[in-house]
């Protein structure tokens, strides 16, 4: 497969922006879930701390592809 170079960056700005708006929704999350544990529901914040969970482990492959894609 050859390799295109700037298909390669154009995705990978694509998916930086895309990391970026990943990183909103979590921040966003956690200040929901801080206001939810501080009016008494236990469990709907333990749901939201495993979404953040799941979002920061999704983040972690996305910088590695974008890494991929840059070098």
């Amino acid at each position: 497969m050859p390799n295109n170079t700037d298909a390669n960056i154009a995705t990978a700005d694509v998916l930086t922006l895309l990391l970026h708006n990943q990183h909103a929704l979590a921040a966003a999350i956690e200040e929901v879930a801080s206001w939810v544990r501080a009016n008494g529901s236990p469990e709907v914040h333990d749901n939201a701390i495993t979404a953040l969970a799941t979002l920061d482990k999704n983040a972690s492959a996305i910088t590695a592809g974008i890494l991929k894609l840059r070098q």
